[in-house]
């Protein structure tokens, strides 16, 4: 029975970063380096670089890069069309990093489905809100937007960590929601 609980906190854990994956590309990944790195979880043996000091260093800068390049006009708009394919591939990664499933082909499946599909919703959801920010304020309010984003990866990544199944349940109301303000928006349009 507790090798089920490992695995359902596994999978929510691997949902919830996955998600913030969507806020912000990096974040999540150092954070999860880090905690790795710490032993307060473990990696799946193939993803242990993750936990590495060069791959924490390169993650360091990443996100300090990603963070500053978000507060810069324009920049941040041309960044959401780029950064959402990544995030995609980095929920991906962190959720099969995860996943205590000894079939690999297994694990890479549920981790792209789940991890990128959370990363992928998440990041059609705030580049939709930033570019509905553009608009509206002529990007005067982008920076509100990105300091919002920038607080729900690293809170929503620490958080995954202490309270995962909570964090993926809130996840999925979320995903609920842009997939229905989504689908409302294409029913209209048609």
């Amino acid at each position: 029975m507790s090798n089920d609980i490992s695995i359902i906190t596994a999978a929510a854990m691997g949902i919830a970063l996955s998600a913030c994956c969507g806020f912000r590309v990096f974040i999540p990944m150092l954070i999860a380096g880090f905690a790795s790195k710490f032993h307060l979880f473990r990696f799946a043996d193939q993803f242990s670089w993750l936990a590495s000091t060069p791959a924490l260093i390169s993650l360091s800068v990443a996100s300090l890069l990603e963070i500053i390049a978000y507060y810069i006009p324009f920049i941040d708009n041309i960044l959401d069309a780029v950064s959402t394919p990544l995030s995609v591939i980095a929920g991906s990664l962190l959720a099969t990093s995860l996943l205590p499933i000894d079939a690999e082909w297994m694990k890479w499946i549920i981790g792209i489905i789940a991890g990128g599909g959370s990363a992928g919703l998440i990041a059609s959801g705030t580049g939709f809100i930033r570019l509905l920010s553009s608009k509206t304020t002529l990007g005067a309010g982008n920076g509100v937007v990105a300091t919002v984003e920038n607080a729900s990866a690293i809170g929503g990544s620490l958080m995954s960590f202490l309270f995962p199944i909570i964090m993926a349940v809130l996840f999925i109301i979320i995903f609920a929601f842009i997939l229905k303000k989504l689908f409302s928006r294409l029913s209209k349009s048609s």
